[in-house]
């Protein structure tokens, strides 16, 4: 019988995607599910009997994800979903088509990602790295909550990054104009990932609601998050590195997808909690309860975050006048 992992759980920790457990019945979408992580997380959940929408830009690259899928499961209930997070239309039309579609969701997994981009703005004038990383899925979870907080035992859950250490978010830049280096910018997008986690966390407590926000992270894990992020710069040297980088280095995606799993579906799991790697460094082992930075426990800098993401999105959370679950 496996260890639950809690804050005092050790590298002895053995939690595997085999505690997973029936999820036959539950609704859950994952962002950016056709490759990596989030190709991992959805694959599993729908193995374990959760119907999965997989929210992907791409829809020939979602097509062939789920064809994939479909082939190495033996049972699976798997649906698409167009999803541009860089494009808060097509946040808008993606929520409404769920919202439509379910009458209960009972999964958000905010996965998708965009790493070491050069700088580039959105149609709605953000950054890139910050506007798909944390923007699109501030957005989209707003949009969702209802349907989240009405669906009993449900979960948000954020895949942020150890790099959210070097991250810097200054509250009056952050839709991210000013230049800055670019691994230090998607460093600060996976900072908000936590700020924004603390304060849903808090802000759902408050309210008397039961869903719970949960943030995790991969360690180091081979996936082609960034190469695909270099690959949008002019540098032939670059796009070799992280293409080398992101095929060859760390452990494999199917070790890095635990600490989301176990974010999205261990029992023991409490609001507020971030789940990483064991092992030395939190680079690689199986998932535990780990302490995030300073600066992600700032909690005037998370409600400043909050306030001017809910400006920048147009998205306001009617947390606290919503409906009993069902």
């Amino acid at each position: 019988m496996s260890k639950i992992p809690g804050s005092e759980v050790t590298g002895e920790t053995t939690w595997s995607a085999a505690d997973v457990g029936d999820l036959t019945g539950r609704v859950a979408l994952v962002t950016g599910a056709n490759s990596g992580i989030g190709y991992e997380v959805a694959r599993t959940l729908a193995d374990h009997g959760a119907h999965v929408i997989l929210g992907c830009r791409s829809q020939e690259r979602a097509r062939r994800a789920h064809d994939k899928m479909e082939s190495q499961l033996e049972r699976s209930s798997l649906e698409l979903l167009k999803l541009d997070l860089a494009d808060l239309a097509s946040v808008h039309q993606a929520a409404g088509a769920v919202l439509t579609g379910h009458a209960r969701l009972d999964l958000l997994v905010n996965n998708a990602g965009v790493m070491g981009t050069p700088y580039r703005q959105t149609p709605d004038g953000l950054e890139l790295q910050m506007a798909t990383n944390h923007f699109g899925h501030f957005a989209l979870t707003g949009l969702l909550l209802n349907r989240l907080v009405t669906t009993e035992r449900s979960r948000v859950v954020a895949v942020s990054s150890n790099m959210h250490r070097f991250g810097r978010l200054h509250l009056d830049d952050v839709v991210g104009t000013r230049p800055h280096n670019t691994w230090i910018t998607y460093s600060t997008s996976k900072l908000a990932n936590l700020l924004f986690v603390a304060e849903l966390s808090r802000r759902l407590e408050g309210a008397g609601l039961a869903t719970l926000a949960v943030a995790a992270h991969p360690g180091w894990t081979r996936s082609n998050l960034a190469a695909s992020g270099v690959a949008l710069g002019n540098s032939r040297v670059r796009r070799r590195l992280g293409r080398a980088a992101g095929t060859t280095l760390g452990q494999s995606t199917a070790a890095g997808a635990l600490p989301v799993l176990c974010a999205a579906t261990a029992s023991s799991i409490r609001s507020g909690q971030y789940i990483g790697p064991a092992g030395p460094l939190e680079l690689y082992g199986p998932p535990r309860v780990v302490r995030p930075s300073k600066r992600a426990r700032d909690r005037a800098l998370a409600a400043g975050l909050w306030a001017a993401s809910e400006e920048l999105t147009g998205v306001r959370y009617a947390i606290g006048a919503i409906g009993a679950p069902v």
